[in-house]
Protein backbone atom coordinates (compact mmCIF):
# COMPACT_ATOMS: atom_id res chain seq x y z
CA UNK A 1 0.00 0.00 0.00
CA UNK A 2 0.79 3.64 -0.71
CA UNK A 3 1.25 5.81 2.89
CA UNK A 4 0.92 9.49 1.98
CA UNK A 5 1.12 11.57 5.19
CA UNK A 6 0.60 15.07 5.87
CA UNK A 7 3.82 16.78 8.15
CA UNK A 8 2.53 19.93 9.69
CA UNK A 9 0.27 18.35 12.49
CA UNK A 10 0.58 14.43 11.70
CA UNK A 11 4.22 13.86 12.03
CA UNK A 12 5.13 16.79 13.85
CA UNK A 13 4.08 19.34 16.31
CA UNK A 14 5.64 22.70 14.32
CA UNK A 15 3.58 25.09 16.61
CA UNK A 16 5.99 26.73 17.79
CA UNK A 17 8.03 27.30 14.64
CA UNK A 18 5.59 28.28 12.54
CA UNK A 19 3.45 31.01 15.41
CA UNK A 20 6.99 32.71 15.87
CA UNK A 21 7.78 32.73 12.20
CA UNK A 22 4.01 34.34 11.70
CA UNK A 23 5.03 36.55 14.97
CA UNK A 24 7.76 37.54 12.77
CA UNK A 25 6.57 38.77 9.66
CA UNK A 26 3.21 40.82 11.10
CA UNK A 27 6.18 42.88 13.52
CA UNK A 28 8.09 43.50 10.68
CA UNK A 29 5.16 44.78 9.30
CA UNK A 30 4.14 46.73 12.05
CA UNK A 31 0.62 44.27 12.02
CA UNK A 32 -1.02 42.92 15.57
CA UNK A 33 -0.50 39.35 16.37
CA UNK A 34 -3.99 37.76 16.53
CA UNK A 35 -4.51 36.24 19.25
CA UNK A 36 -5.45 32.90 17.97
CA UNK A 37 -2.56 31.47 15.74
CA UNK A 38 -3.47 27.22 15.70
CA UNK A 39 -5.75 27.69 13.31
CA UNK A 40 -2.91 28.74 10.53
CA UNK A 41 -0.81 25.79 10.88
CA UNK A 42 -2.09 24.04 7.94
CA UNK A 43 -3.75 26.50 5.08
CA UNK A 44 -1.83 28.21 2.96
CA UNK A 45 0.12 31.40 4.32
CA UNK A 46 -0.91 33.61 1.61
CA UNK A 47 -5.09 32.19 2.70
CA UNK A 48 -4.24 33.34 6.33
CA UNK A 49 -2.48 36.48 6.13
CA UNK A 50 -4.92 38.12 3.67
CA UNK A 51 -7.54 39.15 6.27
CA UNK A 52 -4.83 40.84 8.41
CA UNK A 53 -3.01 42.50 6.08
CA UNK A 54 -7.00 43.83 4.30
CA UNK A 55 -5.73 41.51 1.00
CA UNK A 56 -3.36 43.80 -0.10
CA UNK A 57 -1.20 41.88 -2.51
CA UNK A 58 2.13 43.39 -2.19
CA UNK A 59 1.95 43.19 1.72
CA UNK A 60 1.10 39.60 1.62
CA UNK A 61 4.03 38.49 -0.34
CA UNK A 62 6.12 40.49 1.79
CA UNK A 63 4.53 38.74 5.05
CA UNK A 64 5.61 35.20 3.08
CA UNK A 65 8.85 36.31 2.66
CA UNK A 66 9.73 37.17 6.22
CA UNK A 67 8.10 34.19 7.36
CA UNK A 68 10.42 32.28 5.34
CA UNK A 69 12.90 34.46 6.25
CA UNK A 70 12.99 33.02 9.45
CA UNK A 71 11.69 29.56 9.56
CA UNK A 72 14.60 29.29 7.31
CA UNK A 73 17.22 29.74 9.29
CA UNK A 74 15.24 28.82 12.81
CA UNK A 75 12.06 27.73 12.43
CA UNK A 76 12.29 24.79 10.83
CA UNK A 77 14.34 23.31 13.75
CA UNK A 78 11.22 24.67 16.38
CA UNK A 79 9.22 21.33 16.25
CA UNK A 80 8.67 18.07 18.00
CA UNK A 81 7.80 14.30 16.77
CA UNK A 82 4.32 13.35 18.31
CA UNK A 83 4.75 9.73 20.00
CA UNK A 84 3.77 6.57 18.41
CA UNK A 85 5.00 8.58 15.07
CA UNK A 86 8.45 6.68 14.66
CA UNK A 87 7.03 3.40 15.59
CA UNK A 88 3.93 3.79 13.18
CA UNK A 89 6.13 4.57 10.09
CA UNK A 90 9.08 1.69 10.95
CA UNK A 91 6.29 -0.60 11.33
CA UNK A 92 4.85 0.68 7.93
CA UNK A 93 8.45 0.13 6.61
CA UNK A 94 8.57 -3.55 7.73
CA UNK A 95 5.34 -4.05 6.65
CA UNK A 96 6.65 -3.22 3.11
CA UNK A 97 4.60 -0.12 2.40
CA UNK A 98 5.94 2.61 0.12
CA UNK A 99 5.90 6.23 2.35
CA UNK A 100 5.54 9.91 1.02
CA UNK A 101 5.02 12.96 2.38
CA UNK A 102 2.00 15.52 1.13
CA UNK A 103 2.57 19.21 2.50
CA UNK A 104 1.84 22.61 2.57
CA UNK A 105 5.37 23.45 3.00
CA UNK A 106 7.33 24.42 0.30
CA UNK A 107 9.96 21.46 -0.67
CA UNK A 108 13.16 24.11 0.58
CA UNK A 109 11.55 24.19 3.99
CA UNK A 110 10.08 20.44 4.45
CA UNK A 111 13.06 18.79 3.27
CA UNK A 112 15.43 20.06 5.69
CA UNK A 113 12.80 18.53 8.78
CA UNK A 114 12.50 15.14 6.81
CA UNK A 115 16.01 15.05 6.82
CA UNK A 116 16.41 15.54 10.13
CA UNK A 117 14.08 12.52 11.66
CA UNK A 118 15.61 9.28 12.61
CA UNK A 119 12.83 7.65 10.43
CA UNK A 120 12.81 10.38 7.31
CA UNK A 121 15.00 7.99 5.24
CA UNK A 122 11.94 5.62 5.08
CA UNK A 123 10.03 8.43 3.12
CA UNK A 124 10.57 7.90 -0.95
CA UNK A 125 9.27 10.79 -2.08
CA UNK A 126 8.53 14.77 -0.87
CA UNK A 127 5.70 16.59 -2.41
CA UNK A 128 5.35 20.58 -1.61
CA UNK A 129 3.55 22.76 -3.29
CA UNK A 130 5.27 25.46 -5.26
CA UNK A 131 6.81 28.60 -3.47
CA UNK A 132 4.32 31.11 -4.72
CA UNK A 133 1.34 28.87 -5.05
CA UNK A 134 -1.49 30.72 -2.68
CA UNK A 135 -3.28 26.98 -2.92
CA UNK A 136 -2.91 24.14 -0.97
CA UNK A 137 -2.66 21.71 -3.80
CA UNK A 138 -2.93 19.20 -1.80
CA UNK A 139 -4.98 17.05 -4.52
CA UNK A 140 -2.89 17.61 -7.25
CA UNK A 141 0.14 16.46 -4.95
CA UNK A 142 -2.08 13.13 -3.98
CA UNK A 143 -2.37 12.86 -7.85
CA UNK A 144 1.25 13.04 -8.64
CA UNK A 145 2.07 10.51 -6.04
CA UNK A 146 -0.19 8.06 -7.34
CA UNK A 147 1.64 9.00 -11.12
CA UNK A 148 4.91 8.41 -9.61
CA UNK A 149 4.48 5.51 -7.72
CA UNK A 150 1.73 3.97 -10.15
CA UNK A 151 -0.53 3.09 -7.20
CA UNK A 152 -4.49 2.73 -7.62
CA UNK A 153 -6.42 4.91 -5.47
CA UNK A 154 -7.96 1.48 -3.72
CA UNK A 155 -4.45 0.60 -2.47
CA UNK A 156 -3.25 4.27 -1.42
CA UNK A 157 -4.15 6.43 1.89
CA UNK A 158 -3.95 10.04 2.65
CA UNK A 159 -3.31 10.60 6.45
CA UNK A 160 -3.52 14.28 7.82
CA UNK A 161 -4.92 16.17 10.37
CA UNK A 162 -6.62 19.37 8.34
CA UNK A 163 -9.43 19.72 5.67
CA UNK A 164 -7.58 20.08 3.29
CA UNK A 165 -5.89 16.57 3.55
CA UNK A 166 -8.91 15.30 3.75
CA UNK A 167 -10.65 16.85 0.68
CA UNK A 168 -7.37 16.10 -1.30
CA UNK A 169 -7.89 12.55 -0.92
CA UNK A 170 -11.15 12.00 -1.74
CA UNK A 171 -10.48 14.71 -4.49
CA UNK A 172 -8.31 11.37 -5.72
CA UNK A 173 -10.41 8.66 -4.53
CA UNK A 174 -8.50 8.15 -1.82
CA UNK A 175 -9.36 7.29 1.71
CA UNK A 176 -8.35 10.15 3.75
CA UNK A 177 -7.44 9.04 7.54
CA UNK A 178 -7.86 12.00 10.01
CA UNK A 179 -5.93 12.66 12.91
CA UNK A 180 -6.48 13.89 16.21
CA UNK A 181 -3.44 14.80 17.68
CA UNK A 182 -2.88 17.54 15.16
CA UNK A 183 -4.31 20.78 14.72
CA UNK A 184 -7.96 19.86 12.85
CA UNK A 185 -10.96 18.72 14.85
CA UNK A 186 -12.72 15.45 14.24
CA UNK A 187 -15.98 17.85 13.23
CA UNK A 188 -13.50 19.48 10.61
CA UNK A 189 -12.25 15.90 8.81
CA UNK A 190 -15.38 14.24 8.89
CA UNK A 191 -17.21 17.07 7.14
CA UNK A 192 -14.11 17.04 4.52
CA UNK A 193 -14.97 13.37 4.19
CA UNK A 194 -12.34 11.24 5.87
CA UNK A 195 -13.12 7.59 5.71
CA UNK A 196 -11.84 7.14 9.25
CA UNK A 197 -11.01 9.39 12.55
CA UNK A 198 -8.05 8.22 14.88
CA UNK A 199 -6.87 9.40 17.96
CA UNK A 200 -3.56 7.29 18.53
CA UNK A 201 -0.76 5.98 15.39
CA UNK A 202 -1.05 3.13 16.47
CA UNK A 203 -4.75 3.16 15.20
CA UNK A 204 -3.38 3.45 12.05
CA UNK A 205 -3.01 -0.80 12.18
CA UNK A 206 -6.23 -1.26 11.63
CA UNK A 207 -6.47 0.55 8.09
CA UNK A 208 -3.17 -1.01 7.11
CA UNK A 209 -2.68 -4.23 6.55
CA UNK A 210 1.09 -6.37 7.08
CA UNK A 211 2.01 -3.69 9.46
CA UNK A 212 4.81 -5.55 12.10
CA UNK A 213 3.09 -5.83 15.20
CA UNK A 214 5.70 -5.89 17.12
CA UNK A 215 6.06 -2.30 16.05
CA UNK A 216 2.46 -0.99 16.18
CA UNK A 217 1.69 -1.99 19.82
CA UNK A 218 0.47 1.15 21.05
Amino acid sequence: MLCLFDLDGTLIDSEPGISACIRYALHKLDVPEPAELRSWIGPPLRHSFAPLLDNDATRIEQAVEYYHERFATLGWREHAIYPGIAELIDGLHAGGHQLAIVTSKPHRHAAPIIESMPFGHRFEKLYGPHPSSPHSEKASMIAAALADFGATPQDTIMVGDRCFDIEGAVANGVNGIGVLWGFGSREELEAAGAGAVIEHPAQLGNFVGGVAPDLMRG
